[in-house]
């Protein structure tokens, strides 16, 4: 009889594009959620926590390139041949809510939502097909006053998670006015306005000549390429650039220079006067341009967005893989979305949010060295006598009752000096040692690791000359005395 081949070992390797997180970077995601979640919740708005699997059918295809329910999205087939998918953003799930439960929601419905978004899309450098979002929305108010509390509370946030004023800014646009901008232009095909619209979306890497380049006939790329044009005349493409450079610092001449590049489009006007108004609203709460602008660049989700659009750019420098400064760029973005619910309703709702990439907020923090630093551990109660374990177990209780992170040693206790190499791995502050002596005595040993480990690395530490690394103290002051190494540390 043949010998039955074993089945392979599983390899131990994550997915493509996904990553595990461990301690300190799970911890930081916690308290950075937690301090926008209360910046949210102090301008009105109530939590949301909605299923992780949608219907396709309530995704929708707003995702690029969609033309099957498996592509951009992680998609399966129920058994009854209906087909589900892991949410790729927490906007599409807010629409199917509010359209389910609007009979019993207050109108505006204003809410938060946190948590994991999944997209079936190729993976690359810091970019992860399982990442983190936090939004906000206001659905059923068509004032564009929600809009301007939406970059208000923008802005907020962004001080409040470690991001001071100069280190960012919130640019601010509107769909109508780029829509009465191709009105001007004459366009009637459509894949020619798409082009346009390529275009303009490239103008941020490509610069005004860029753009005139590719609005004409072409032009060749950073790698000697050539890309072909749009090919519109001169003429044709002026109003385009007028758009596009007619920013300015203060929002009235910004204003003035997109009234002049829409003419007489009556959609142009009326996005103008929309951001008029948003600049009016947000100069009323003292949001002057070092925190907030009309920028005519900024194009986000031409396919989505109805009105106003905003995005949140980090301004200051950091080096890329190759050594050159750039700027860290875009970590929030939204806008109007007034067509979405509609979808379900048959009856258009007014609806503006904003969306926060938690996981580029939290990688700027540590490029500027606000969080990432060093984590502390527990404090290590270790064990000298296994049979005495409930003595260990009662000094953690007490630790713990004092709001302390402690715990005992529980991996084999024959080689005390393992129990202090795992201490050291988990960035343990003190050690606390009783063996049999001291438990006849009375007393307990502290050992000071963080000092233990600063004199290690260099032993002149005039600073430290008069401190020593361990303690013998009655068994209780030992809370005590481990609160007053830390409070020394701190």
């Amino acid at each position: 009889m043949a010998k039955q081949k074993k089945a392979p070992r599983p390899k131990a390797q994550t997915p493509k594009g996904f990553r595990d997180y461990f301690g300190p970077e799970v911890t930081e995601r916690a308290e950075m959620l937690n301090t926008i979640a209360g910046v949210y919740h102090q301008y009105g708005f109530d939590a949301l926590e909605s299923s992780g699997v949608e219907t396709v059918e309530a995704l929708g295809k707003f995702l690029p390139d969609v033309d099957r329910p498996n592509e951009g999205v992680f998609a399966w087939q129920d058994e009854d041949d209906s087909w589900m998918a892991l949410r790729y953003d927490l906007t599409a799930p807010l629409a199917r809510v509010y359209a389910q439960h609007r009979n019993d929601l207050p109108l505006p419905y204003r809410r938060y939502a946190m948590g994991p978004v999944w997209r079936n899309e190729k993976p690359g450098p810091g970019r992860y097909r399982q990442f983190y979002q936090c939004d906000a929305d206001t659905v059923g108010a068509g004032s564009v006053a929600a809009d301007a509390e939406i970059c208000a509370m923008l802005a907020d946030t962004l001080e409040k998670v470690g991001i001071p004023r100069g280190d960012y800014l919130i640019r601010v646009n509107n769909r109508k006015v780029l829509n009465g901008v191709l009105e001007c232009m004459g366009l009637d095909d459509d894949s020619q306005r798409d082009a346009v619209l390529r275009t303009i979306d490239k103008f941020d890497k490509v610069g005004e000549a860029g753009v005139r380049e590719l609005l004409g006939k072409g032009r060749l790329d950073a790698s000697g390429a050539y890309i072909d044009g749009v090919g519109l005349s001169d003429e044709q493409a002026e109003p385009v650039v007028a758009f596009l450079t007619s920013g300015r610092l203060e929002a009235a001449e910004t204003l003035a220079n997109l009234r002049a590049a829409i003419g007489a489009s009556k959609v142009g006007e009326e996005g103008v006067s929309e951001l008029e108004q948003i600049a009016k609203l947000l100069a009323a709460q003292g949001y002057g341009p070092d925190r907030i602008i009309i920028d005519p660049s900024v194009v986000r989700g031409l396919g989505y967005y109805t009105g106003p659009v905003f995005e949140a750019e980090l301004t200051f420098e950091i080096l890329d893989e190759k050594g050159r400064k750039r700027q860290f760029g875009s970590v929030a973005g939204g806008g109007r979305y007034d067509d979405l619910v509609k979808r379900f309703t048959g009856q258009a709702v007014p609806a503006t949010g904003v969306s926060i990439g938690v996981d580029r907020l939290l990688a700027a923090l540590r490029e500027k060295g606000r969080i990432g630093g060093s984590v502390e551990g527990p404090v290590v109660v270790t064990v000298m006598d296994r049979d005495r374990m409930g003595d260990y177990q009662a000094m953690v209780a007490e630790l713990r009752q004092a709001g302390l992170r402690a715990e005992v040693y529980l991996g084999n206790p024959k080689n005390f000096g393992n129990q202090l190499k795992y201490a050291d791995k988990r960035q343990s502050p003190v050690a606390v040692i009783e063996g049999g002596d001291e438990k006849d005595r009375g007393v307990v040993q502290i050992k000071d690791l963080i000092l233990g480990a600063k004199l290690a690395e260099d032993a002149s530490l005039e600073e430290w000359k008069d401190h020593p690394s361990q303690y013998e103290v009655p068994r209780d002051q030992l809370v005590a005395k481990v609160q007053e190494i830390l409070d020394l540390h701190k």
